[in-house]
């Protein structure tokens, strides 16, 4: 039996654990030697290379093989079943017994930073060499939903590539909730990049690593160092956790006051790895916005509905198994939180629909049923 045991289960957030080189082969030849001379890239290849392909041949050992069904959700990051071999990724999901996966990367989650630089060429190519490497890996097995990458520093470059994953087969379109260098997100020569998904069938969502992050010298404060969940300092610890959807937050509600949420009805919008818990005061503090500033605000005037409506109409969040997704639910609405597992990161847990299951209790069957299918 799956770890699903028969029940009808879309997952919102998965993730590849990617080798440094994994879009070498998928990278424009002309434009690959620039980009591995990036100074991340050249770090990335000199202090973990050889772990990380230390890590990823274990998956070729008979004997590490032996028991990878039974630790489907305890071997993690490098170490978990069909972190890289597709084929292998096709199995677990057999195992995890989920009807899909939406899939995305985890070392270009943020473009390597090229969108906050000068070289927007290099962005556009490494953001398309990502969209071919992720939509290749995905391409055996349907229940794999491929999310591209989608920098929107260009507006034609933008539309290019956005129309270019969909073409390679994208399932979601992902862009970052930093906001551009030089223009707002809802700058109306964007609207041919949410044109084409809409017209796709296709969401835009918004993942942790496209955020701002916090200020670094927060951790400045002459005690030791916090330990995030790796051992390290570099992922989330408590105090870097907190503006994790900040930018998100004013990114999506800048979206819903420009328009872009009317003038593309059926175009939905995600909020993933990003929490939920902040959902329902952001739905009270845009309807507050809207309320306050109406009268003044001719983009107010012309809205269809509250924001809050607008919200619970086209957007969608996936909060973490440690948040009180029941909580989320009664307070912002049934039609907004869904699952996710976060395979293969340590931050999913080893038993996600446990604690999804216990903070859902006492809630009408039709929520229980959105939360892990419907609202997907």
């Amino acid at each position: 039996m799956s770890y699903a045991n028969g029940r009808l289960i879309h997952d919102a957030d998965s993730h590849l654990m990617e080798p440094v080189d994994c879009l070498d082969p998928y990278f424009e030849k002309r434009l690959l030697s620039r980009f591995r001379a990036l100074p991340v890239m050249e770090a990335l290849r000199a202090e973990w290379a050889a772990s990380i392909d230390a890590q990823l041949a274990q998956h070729g050992d008979d004997a590490f093989r032996a028991d990878a069904d039974d630790n489907i959700l305890l071997r993690k990051n490098y170490e978990a079943q069909g972190v890289w071999d597709r084929h292998d990724r096709s199995h677990a999901m057999d195992v995890l017994g989920f009807a899909s996966q939406l899939v995305f990367t985890t070392r270009c989650l943020g473009n390597f930073g090229l969108d906050q630089g000068d070289d927007m060429e290099l962005c556009y190519a490494a953001a398309d060499a990502h969209n071919r490497m992720i939509t290749d890996f995905c391409s055996v097995d349907r229940r794999l939903l491929p999310v591209a990458y989608v920098p929107l520093e260009d507006f034609g470059r933008s539309l290019a590539t956005a129309k270019l994953a969909i073409e390679l087969g994208a399932k979601a379109l992902m862009v970052p909730s930093l906001c551009p260098q030089h223009h707002s997100p809802s700058h109306v020569a964007l609207d041919p990049v949410w044109a084409v998904a809409q017209e796709a069938g296709i969401p835009v969502v918004l993942h942790v690593g496209g955020e701002r992050k916090m200020n670094p010298v927060y951790k400045e404060n002459g005690l030791p160092p916090v330990p995030d969940f790796h051992g390290g300092d570099d992922n989330f610890t408590s105090v870097s956790y907190m503006p994790i959807p900040e930018a998100a937050m004013q990114t999506l509600a800048t979206l819903i006051f420009d328009g872009v949420f009317d003038r593309f009805p059926d175009l939905k919008w995600g909020a993933i790895e990003l929490g939920a818990n902040w959902v329902p005061g952001w739905m009270r503090a845009m309807d507050s916005a809207a309320h306050a500033f109406i009268r003044n605000e001719e983009r107010l005037q012309k809205l269809s509905a509250k924001p809050s409506e607008i919200v619970r109409r086209q957007f969608r969040a996936a909060p973490y198994p440690h948040e009180d997704a029941g909580w989320i639910i009664r307070n912002a609405g049934e039609e907004i939180a869904m699952f996710s597992s976060d395979f293969p990161h340590i931050e999913g847990g080893r038993n996600p629909l446990k604690r999804f299951d216990e903070t859902l209790q006492g809630l009408p069957e039709s929520a229980v049923k959105a939360f892990y299918s419907g609202n997907f």
